[in-house]
């Protein structure tokens, strides 16, 4: 028998529930409808539905994945609001990445000068082979 661990209590949320439907036209990308039901999987009328846009970019780097809520009350809506919850989620997306880019880059450290001849005990640079002259 195992002892107490520090792992999360993965317990669902039972009065918290939705049903996942998945909607896609192959081409530009999904819906995803995410229904709320009671505990015992019927439909539950008193919280509203969620869509949920996902879609791909093409990078340099690669495929990289947009997940975007969708304001509509309906998939026909959703569907029509799809181009612009994509737009926007790009938008957000490249923003982040040039923030990203910003902080690192503002991480780079250059050494002081006079830092080489700390570290090598001499002017100039630490000594580079095997062999050194006195």
């Amino acid at each position: 028998m195992a002892g107490p661990s520090n792992a999360p209590d993965p317990k669902m949320d039972s009065q918290d529930l939705y049903r996942e439907d998945m909607y896609t036209d192959r081409r530009v990308g999904t819906i995803r409808v995410l229904t709320p039901v009671k505990s015992d999987g019927t439909p539950d009328p008193v919280r509203p539905t969620s869509y949920v846009g996902q879609a791909q970019i093409m990078t340099p780097a690669g495929a990289l994945p947009l997940s975007f809520e969708i304001e509509a009350k309906t998939l026909a809506e959703a569907c029509e609001g799809f181009a612009d919850g994509a737009r926007m989620a790009f938008e957000e997306t490249m923003k982040e990445l040039q923030e990203m880019r910003r902080q690192q880059a503002s991480s780079i450290v250059i050494p002081e000068a006079g830092a080489a001849s700390a570290l090598t005990g001499q002017g100039g640079l630490p000594p580079r082979g095997k062999i050194q002259i006195p």
